[in-house]
């Protein structure tokens, strides 16, 4: 049995955006008006790093692309 709960569900694309405004909702926690969305930058950059988005595999969604079956194509 496999744990599909924690496969990689998100696209390159996908997480170097999260990487990317994770760091930026961050900084701003340092530099910029002191809100709590550091925390949600936080989220970001965890999911970015690890690949996989809890929220996208309980709604099923993935955002990675198909793997092609090359032993098919002439």
């Amino acid at each position: 049995m496999s744990n599909s709960f924690l496969k990689n569900n998100v696209h390159v694309i996908d997480r170097a955006l999260r990487l990317i405004l994770g760091a930026v909702l961050i900084a701003l926690v340092f530099v910029g008006p002191k809100t709590p969305f550091g925390w949600i930058g936080a989220i970001l950059v965890a999911t970015g790093l690890a690949g996989t988005c809890p929220i996208y595999s309980i709604i099923g969604v993935s955002t990675c692309p198909l793997p092609s079956n090359k032993s098919n194509q002439t």
